[in-house]
């Protein structure tokens, strides 16, 4: 029976499903169950070999390869920790992230290892390289057996994007991470017939339970190393992809190609977005197109996956993050006395506690103080609402809530709106300083191709869903938006970077 651990998931995997596909990327060639375990043994009989120990942090600093997932189990498998860096990050958050962690050892592609020859650990290259060990030597070791790992054991610290000042790495346990996959899986309804599209970044927090669902559910993933649009449905159409995952950018991006018009996405029987919250009017665009469900779901990084989300199971409601995880508990507190619950339809901060939960912020007691409130619940800093039937809604981030002479305006609430006009693919919404009202709202505007509108179309278009003092004061089109290495909408960079903004602006 398997533990909840993930010391010897790619084990079970082996013995569970065999010479199956678990694994292909373009260029990279297909690999099945039987003969990534053998890797992962073998690769993580030479980390021991190498001098790292059981309980040593291993910062995994590749993009999606194989690599990534043999090197991330392996690390599992002889009882290390490990921190997953988006191969995104720049060189300094690297650095940060080295140091903060107190890490053991360093894994990145041959070409990068030049930014971090100072660093004092161990390092180990996928490529050649004449001072560090790499990955095919690795893999000449004698195997491994899994090593005596419990779920409430640390396995990987997983730092957050920093959009609010330094990164914060949330220690995750084997139960947490195991616990998102095992109730993920079963919610989405993953099976061994499912072949999966994702480009997700593995080291993001969804990324990361799609890959590890494979090993779980026996499904096979196509993944690649950067999200491109046509790509993507290329991939769905020639794998008779049964699941696409990734966040609305993506959608939006894919929305916008035009090879979408002649794409076969008929092997397509549900999809997935989260990490932002997306407009119902998008969403509802995706439904038609792709002719299946969009699951949306909530999760971050401290809580290993998605806690909230929609299922094949039960009915979709657009606009909704969908219905809690088993294991996941959530309320939500009053933003006017935190000490009580606010009434269904409501809005208040999101709070949640369960299985999957972070213990905490890796050598930061007061981050972790602050985080959590009275009897283990976590300040999840969304603001949410709760209908009667258990489906859950976030209206905003707590932090991008603008205030304007004294009225509360939520940027996802507008962004709804706006997104609804037809010529708008993609649409963020930020508060700008005004020295009389405190704050004003501006849109920024990316249109679809070939389509045209100006700023008073938008404006007459908010008019009429929107109360007057929520319409933008301001709109500006722009050739893109601002995003963080997982694809999230930046809002602080239109904030604080508006004046260049609104000079470069189509």
């Amino acid at each position: 029976m398997l533990e909840a651990r993930l010391t010897d998931l790619t084990e079970f995997a082996a013995k569970r499903f065999g010479s199956r596909d678990a694994f292909t990327a373009p260029g990279e060639g297909t690999y099945n169950f039987v003969q990534i375990n053998e890797l992962v043994a073998r690769c993580a009989g030479g980390l021991a070999k190498s001098g790292i120990q059981a309980g040593d942090r291993v910062v995994l600093h590749l993009p999606n390869c194989l690599q990534w997932i043999v090197f991330y189990h392996a690390i599992a498998r002889m009882g290390g920790v490990v921190i997953p860096a988006n191969f995104l990050l720049s060189v300094e958050e690297i650095h940060f992230i080295v140091a903060d962690s107190q890490a053991k050892a360093l894994i990145v592609p041959a070409e990068r290892l030049t930014h971090f020859e100072s660093l004092d650990l161990q390092k180990i290259v996928v490529g050649d390289h004449p001072i560090a060990l790499n990955y095919l030597e690795l893999c000449t070791a004698d195997p491994v057996a899994p090593a005596e790992r419990h779920s409430d054991d640390l396995f990987t610290i997983g730092y957050t994007s920093g959009t609010t000042g330094k990164p914060k790495g949330a220690m995750l346990t084997h139960g947490n991470i195991f616990g998102s996959l095992a109730a993920t899986a079963t919610v989405h309804v993953r099976r061994e017939s499912d072949v999966v599209i994702s480009s997700l970044p593995f080291p993001h927090v969804y990324g990361n339970i799609v890959m590890n669902a494979v090993f779980l559910a026996g499904t096979k993933l196509v993944t690649t190393q950067r999200f491109e649009p046509g790509e993507a449905l290329r991939l769905i159409a020639e794998h008779r992809a049964t699941l696409f995952e990734g966040v609305p950018t993506m959608y939006y991006q894919i929305l916008a190609h035009p090879g979408i018009l002649a794409a076969d996405l008929s092997s397509l029987t549900r999809c997935t977005v989260g990490g932002q919250t997306m407009p119902t009017a998008k969403i509802d665009e995706v439904t038609r197109r792709f002719n299946c469900p969009l699951l949306e779901l909530w999760g971050m990084t401290e809580v290993a996956g998605p806690a909230i989300t929609h299922s094949p199971y039960w009915a979709a409601r657009h606009g909704s993050i969908g219905m809690l995880v088993p294991g996941m508990e959530a309320r939500i507190e009053s933003l006017e006395d935190s000490s009580k619950d606010a009434p269904f339809g409501q809005a208040g901060e999101l709070l949640v506690r369960g299985a999957q939960v972070t213990i905490g912020y890796w050598n930061n007691t007061q981050a972790t103080a602050d985080a959590f409130v009275n009897d283990g619940w976590l300040s999840t800093g969304d603001i949410a609402w709760r209908d009667k039937d258990g489906y859950y809604y976030v209206v905003d981030r707590k932090k991008d809530m603008i205030i304007t002479a004294g009225y509360n305006i939520y940027p996802a609430e507008l962004e709804q709106v706006i997104a609804s006009h037809p010529a708008v693919a993609m649409t963020a919404v930020a508060g700008v300083h005004d020295e009389e009202k405190g704050e004003l709202a501006y849109a920024f505007i990316v249109l679809h191709r070939d389509m045209t509108c100006d700023e008073q179309d938008i404006l007459m278009h908010c008019r009429k869903y929107l109360a007057a003092y929520k319409v933008p004061r301001r709109i500006l089109f722009v050739e893109s938006l601002p995003k963080t290495s997982t694809g999230k909408i930046l809002r602080r960079t239109l904030r604080d970077d508006v004046e260049r903004i609104s000079q470069q602006a189509v």
